[in-house]
Parts: structure tokens; sequence; C-alpha cells
């Protein structure tokens, strides 16, 4: 294991967050497809999914406020030592993060750096932050990574001990790129 369990769900919560904005790179290089963060309800689900625990507004504006989190979470994916530690550095900053040890749910103790209180975008900014931290000290920028499949633009967190994936889980990119090598094979054989 590369980093602490806290961390990696941080990390996957991360990317499973960034990843519900449109992934799907057109001929013409646009992004498009469906940004799935759209409507109160579709957050509720995604807060279910990735169990964030504290406050909640369920409001339009809570919505929007975790879709500007997102792209500037996506920002760190492609962004140097210097500019991650930039963007890191702002988002706990802005939240005035305070780290402590909490427990709660089924989960054992880990690090919580917001009040229950906070906004859920600034807990799900700060909870990535916090993560991304061990990600910089450890020198493992390269583990953040964009899929390598040339139709999707979506990100990855590259957890293996090999620093091998290349593909997302967003769809069937890897399956796609297996396949597509797989019938190349075969037609020039």
């Amino acid at each position: 294991m590369v980093f602490s369990h806290d961390t990696e769900m941080a990390l996957l919560s991360a990317v499973n967050l960034i990843n519900t904005a449109p992934t799907s790179v057109a001929e013409d290089g646009q992004v498009t497809g469906p940004d799935a963060l759209e409507t109160v309800a579709s957050l509720d689900d995604f807060v279910r999914r990735e169990r964030f625990s504290g406050s909640r507004e369920h409001s339009a504006a809570e919505v929007q406020a975790v879709r500007a989190m997102r792209g500037e979470l996506r920002t760190t994916f492609t962004a140097d030592e210097e500019d991650a530690v930039g963007l890191v550095n702002g988002l706990l900053a802005r939240a005035q993060a305070l780290p402590q040890l909490v427990k709660h749910d089924e989960w054992d103790w880990h690090l919580h750096a917001t009040a229950q209180a906070a906004p859920l975008a600034e807990r799900m900014g700060v909870e990535a932050a916090m993560a991304l931290v061990d990600v910089i000290r450890g020198k493992e920028l390269q583990r953040l990574k964009v899929c390598a499949a040339p139709d999707c633009c979506a990100v990855v967190i590259d957890l293996s001990k090999n620093r091998s994936r290349r593909y997302c889980d967003t769809g069937n990119c890897g399956n796609r790129a297996h396949v597509a090598a797989y019938r190349l094979r075969k037609s020039t054989a």
C-alpha cells in the first residue's frame, strides 16, 4: 500500500467527484457528455455513495459550489509540483483547515480538517487537499493522471505498485484499448 487507507479513500473520492463532469472527447477535441452533478438529487446520491459526513444545504447553490470545487481539484491532475502545492495550500487556507482525528459511522480514526458544519464543497475540497498533501510529500504526483484513451478526459489515481494504470473507471476505456490492440495484432498477423 502506497498511502494510508483514509488517504486512498479521499483520493478515490476526489477522482469520482472530478469524473462526474463530462469526460468524453469528441473528434474535434471538445469535451462532451452528461454532467452527473446537475441536481440536488444527483449530489445527494454522490454524497451517499462516497459516504461524506456532516451538514448539508440540499440546495442548487450547494450543487454549484461542489461543481466549482470539482473543477479546481481537476487542475491538480495536470499540475506540476509547484502549482499543485499552490492549489492545495489555497484550498486549505480558504477553509481555515484545522486537522483533527475523528471517528464516525464505520470509519476508525482518521483526519478531518474542517468542522462538520462547514459547507459540503469546502469539506470535499479539504479532504481531497489533505490527501493530496500526502501525494505531494511522497513525490508521487505522477500517480495523478488523465485517462490514456484518446476519446476520454476522465482522471485516474494510479494506486498500483508499478505505476502502470493508464485508464479510468468511467467507462470501458481500458477494455476498448485492449480490444483495439488485439484486433490490430490479429489483422497484421
